[in-house]
């Protein structure tokens, strides 16, 4: 979990379990598994087990709190070390010890909670590399009728990811947003952003980071700005400054 998260274009992270398979080629050099390995978590592949995170509900509540007190609506990106819409997998505890319920009795838990109106300060970012499992795994009534605090995203990072995950998203109805991290190409949303909501877009950081071209970023920018759809330019690599006429973080 993590309150006033690191992560520029979110409030907070929370993750109900830790740990996920690699999907496509944007997953090659991920943070999260790194991490996991380094603070000896076993639980990357597909025949691993996750772990669950015991605080993930009452941490909710906390940003709930704190949201309301400031009169605002804070988000949450779920989840920084997971993803949410993976299909159902074997939890453990933090003794390494199985436990009976799978990671979707948790995630309908936590659907159950916002369908119950618990966190109405808080806009929920379910993003995923697994669009197609989305209507699987929400409630029936979220298929014709989404909650006004939740947006469904996913990551393309090129344009044949780009083409297979947003048709995928665009079949699920609600707010939808591209987390285009990290972008290993230049991509053409111009197809598909009349249906978006939201754009992030950067490239990618570590010692194994893959080069980002900035022609990338203003071509994306200015496909946004034509379509009018708000873009977030989140990093070149962490290393390099952003230039002043790409420094744009907007919001939905």
């Amino acid at each position: 979990m993590a309150q006033n998260s690191k992560i520029e274009w979110t409030h907070h992270t929370a993750n109900i379990w830790w740990g996920c398979t690699k999907v496509h080629e944007g997953c090659d050099n991920c943070y999260a598994e790194s991490l996991a390995k380094r603070w000896g978590d076993d639980v990357w592949g597909n025949e691993k087990p996750r772990r669950l995170i015991k605080g993930f509900f009452q941490d909710l509540n906390n940003y709930q709190a704190f949201a309301k007190k400031a009169g605002e609506v804070h988000r949450v990106f779920v989840g920084s070390m997971m993803d949410i819409f993976e299909k159902p997998m074997p939890l453990i505890n933090s003794n390494n010890e199985p436990l009976k319920e799978s990671s979707d009795f948790h995630r309908q838990h936590f659907f159950q909670n916002i369908s119950d109106g618990m966190y109405p300060n808080l806009l929920f970012l379910l993003l995923t590399k697994r669009p197609s499992n989305i209507i699987k795994y929400i409630p029936d009534q979220w298929k014709e009728s989404p909650p006004v605090n939740v947006m469904f995203g996913t990551s393309p990072v090129n344009q044949a990811t780009a083409y297979t995950l947003i048709n995928q998203l665009l079949k699920v109805k609600g707010k939808r947003f591209l987390s285009v991290e990290p972008q290993l190409d230049s991509i053409n949303l111009v197809h598909w952003l009349p249906k978006i909501d939201w754009v992030i877009q950067g490239g990618e950081s570590g010692h194994h980071k893959r080069a980002f071209n900035l022609e990338w970023a203003y071509y994306l920018k200015e496909q946004c700005k034509a379509a009018n759809v708000p873009y977030f330019f989140k990093q070149i690599d962490k290393v390099k400054e952003i230039p002043s006429d790409l420094l744009i973080r907007e919001f939905p």
